[in-house]
């Protein structure tokens, strides 16, 4: 008989954050097997009854995005089959989001077509957190809840970084101003923009300044950081443009390729990230 109580699932990309869900809810993650046939075929086993129950599956968009987002759909069809009430998809970091637009001819709109394939899987409510285009929301027939991270960057900024009465929130580039003016005016801080040329995707090859960071603490405020070839640039050309120190704020740490590498090279004083995407490995080095 059911209880009319909350599944919560968790998918291979970061089981670590559902576990921290779970214990903040003081449940327990169900049982759910998630294997792979040699072939590279998904299977998945859900271990206990979720009939008529209210199923949460976090899966990440991260690592292995396209096993990840496999997996994820056929625990979502697994769960529909299985009778479930709602099935809440909890994505921390939306996969394919910067794909939001036709930005060039013959272009796909990626981010459309896993809106779509959620949706016909049998997801009744979407869960995920600063999007990299707010219009994604919109590609749902179903409701989606787009949260912010805003709140824990403006503690992080009050209890850690020396001197931030008198720092500057900048934006990397044009994208994220309503981002970064969103965080000045609720700490009451000035405000500076970096408009970047880009030759091609993940290469920029110029940055400008707007404002005037001279003699203070610049704070760097992005949704997003791949490469980090941006955010090692914007340093830079902070500094030489007489900033006393750099941080970078980011929600998702994506750190791919030799992400690590220019942050270690690079003049930022701190790179800070969220746990929506796994570091623990990223962290030793």
């Amino acid at each position: 008989m059911s209880s009319n109580s909350i599944r919560i699932l968790a998918g291979n990309s970061h089981p670590a954050l559902a576990r921290l869900i779970a214990k903040r809810l003081g449940t327990d993650l169900a049982n759910v097997t998630v294997t792979k046939y040699s072939n590279q075929e998904t299977a998945v086993t859900i271990g206990e009854s979720v009939r008529d129950e209210d199923v949460y599956i976090v899966q990440s968009g991260c690592g292995e995005i396209n096993d990840h987002l496999m997996e994820l759909l056929i625990m979502i069809n697994a769960c529909k089959t299985a009778s479930a009430r709602r099935i809440t998809a909890v994505l921390p970091c939306f996969p394919y989001a910067r794909q939001d637009k036709k930005d060039k001819s013959r272009a796909p709109i990626s981010a459309k077509l896993v809106a779509n394939m959620l949706t016909v899987a049998g997801a009744d409510h979407v869960i995920t957190m600063d999007l990299h285009a707010s219009q994604i929301q919109g590609f749902f027939d179903c409701p989606v809840d787009n949260l912010y991270g805003e709140p824990s960057v403006l503690r992080y900024i009050r209890e850690n970084v020396p001197d931030w009465k008198s720092a500057i929130i900048v934006s990397p580039d044009a994208g994220g101003a309503k981002r970064a003016t969103s965080i000045a005016d609720h700490l009451d801080l000035d405000f500076a923009l970096i408009h970047k040329e880009r030759k091609k995707a993940n290469e920029v090859s110029r940055m400008v300044l707007v404002g005037d960071v001279a003699g203070k603490v610049a704070i760097l405020v992005d949704d997003m950081a791949d490469t980090c070839g941006t955010l090692g640039l914007a340093a830079k050309t902070l500094l030489d443009n007489g900033a006393a120190a750099v941080y970078a704020i980011v929600i998702h740490g994506v750190l791919s390729g030799k992400a690590l590498d220019v942050i270690n090279n690079s003049v930022l004083t701190r790179v800070v990230v969220t746990n929506t995407i796994p570091h623990a490995e990223k962290k030793k080095q």
